[in-house]
């Protein structure tokens, strides 16, 4: 029993610190500290730092791509399989439902939008590819069916507008807190994840429906 224990215990600090202070500003001594653990015990369950930080992001990827399967495979039988086009609401509305529920059985979903953003916006090569060659069948899927919806986008536009759009989220659902106390106390609402996600939706796919930039003359 001590074991498992151990290793959620590793687990539930790094990802905190990472999501708090950045991967290459976490150390695993800092990671030890907080657990309460010896290094001896990240490198026997881990056996590195890169090692570590690609199973704080299984924890969420691997029901996450489980349960997103599942729902893509729902919406292609209600939309006539898999060549038939799916509104791109329904699509966004799809992985927005199912990024909402894993976390619920995880951690804080503010935690895991941090962790997602510095997946991106620091330097962690080991940790992309990681991603793409683990779960990268779930978004090569998704990525067609955007573009089964959207088949007046080039693709260049299409990779633009998809990054923007998940940059939004990103920045959103990490300062969830802060969003909710400016909304309530500024303008009286209090708004749960739920209705934030409903709010943002239309958002997200008039910038993805949004005419082309003309050409400069």
């Amino acid at each position: 029993m001590a074991q498992p224990d151990t290793v959620t215990r590793i687990l539930d600090t790094a990802e905190v610190l990472f999501a708090e202070r950045g991967f290459a500003e976490t150390s695993l001594r800092n990671i030890t500290s907080k657990a309460k653990v010896n290094l001896a015990a990240v490198n026997y369950h881990f056996g590195s730092k890169k090692s570590l930080i690609q199973a704080v992001f299984a924890r969420y990827l691997d029901p996450f791509t489980e349960r997103f399967h599942t729902a893509l495979d729902e919406l292609e039988a209600r939309h006539g399989g898999e060549q038939g086009p799916i509104p791109l609401e329904e699509l966004l509305e799809t992985m927005a439902r199912t990024v909402l529920e894993v976390p619920a059985e995880r951690n804080s979903l503010k935690v895991f939008m941090r962790l997602l953003g510095l997946a991106y916006s620091q330097a962690q090569g080991h940790l992309r590819r990681f991603i793409r060659e683990e779960y990268g069948s779930v978004f090569t899927r998704f990525g067609e069916m955007v573009q089964r919806a959207t088949p007046e986008l080039p693709d260049a536009e299409r990779f633009w507008r998809s990054h923007f759009i998940l940059g939004s989220v990103i920045f959103t659902l990490s300062g969830l807190d802060a969003l909710r106390d400016i909304a309530e106390h500024d303008y009286g609402e209090r708004v749960s994840v739920q209705d934030l996600v409903q709010r943002m939706m239309p958002v997200l796919v008039a910038a993805m429906n949004a005419p082309l930039p003309q050409a400069e003359e």
